[in-house]
């Protein structure tokens, strides 16, 4: 069905995205951010309540587009001693911009106390200018998920208590999603240690949907369930909205946001 990314010189993404309380909690702690111009979708997942969950949340998405945005030519430059050879400059980069966005939530907690204990998981996607890799990476349990020609994939490996649990053979998804440790992460942006980032770089195909969000939808939703809905229409709105409303209705115990990212097949329209 897709072209393969050898065949798409001019790699052309659409994108969009909301949050919403969802219909339990008081306050929303998520955000989600879609930079078109410079390549960058996330969506992190806030923690700590009082406000101060989105407190953490903001200043992650933030200092990620930030960094991301001053990063866009490394390619062109001598790289720093401590990048991958084995990865991309746009992996590398995004890397790094998830290790500073650590830093500046603990800074914040360190400079008031009354954010101590806050902190924020994060999923983040960027695409280099014209590249024809889409780079993904995450702390924490907010995911990632590819629709490729009809078959769902989950990309990302949640760094939680009950992943871990479900790896190991002692619980299985179904029991996952309804445990009370469900919310346990394992690591986050905010703390004394500093977080292991995940990082891959995945090959784009015409019509490739990628789906970046928060635990509030797939702790709602089964993959079968995300997936009928992501093959739903063709309007990335519409199906965005059904993501939320579905998650929602199967309870909305917790704030939900998606990010929905699409494959193009070229700038030219073939």
């Amino acid at each position: 069905m897709g072209k393969l990314a050898s065949a798409l010189p001019d790699v052309v993404l659409e994108a969009w995205g909301d949050t919403d309380v969802g219909m339990k909690r008081r306050l929303n702690e998520d955000v989600y951010l879609i930079d078109d111009e410079s390549g960058i979708y996330l969506v992190a997942d806030g923690m700590g309540g009082h406000t101060a969950g989105e407190v953490a949340s903001r200043i992650a998405a933030n200092a990620i587009q930030s960094v991301l945005r001053n990063g866009t030519q490394l390619d062109d430059v001598t790289w720093p001693e401590h990048w991958d050879t084995d990865r991309s400059a746009a992996a590398n980069c995004l890397v790094d911009a998830i290790i500073e966005a650590h830093a500046r939530v603990t800074e914040a907690v360190s400079a008031n106390q009354e954010l101590k204990g806050m902190g924020t998981t994060v999923v983040a996607a960027v695409h280099p200018r014209r590249g024809r890799r889409l780079v993904i990476g995450h702390v924490g349990d907010s995911r990632a998920y590819l629709l490729r020609e009809g078959e769902l994939e989950v990309l990302t490996d949640d760094h939680s208590w009950v992943h871990e649990q479900v790896t190991a053979g002692f619980l299985s998804e179904e029991a996952a999603r309804s445990h009370p440790l469900k919310n346990v992460v394992t690591q986050a942006l905010g703390g004394s240690t500093q977080p292991h980032v995940d990082v891959q770089e995945i090959d784009l195909q015409a019509d490739d949907v990628f789906l970046l969000c928060s635990d509030g939808l797939n702790t709602m939703l089964t993959d079968d369930r995300i997936a009928e809905l992501l093959i739903s229409s063709d309007a990335l709105a519409d199906v965005g909205r059904q993501l939320i409303v579905a998650a929602n209705q199967a309870g909305g115990n917790d704030n939900v946001s998606v990010v929905l990212v699409r494959v193009k097949a070229t700038a030219d329209g073939r």
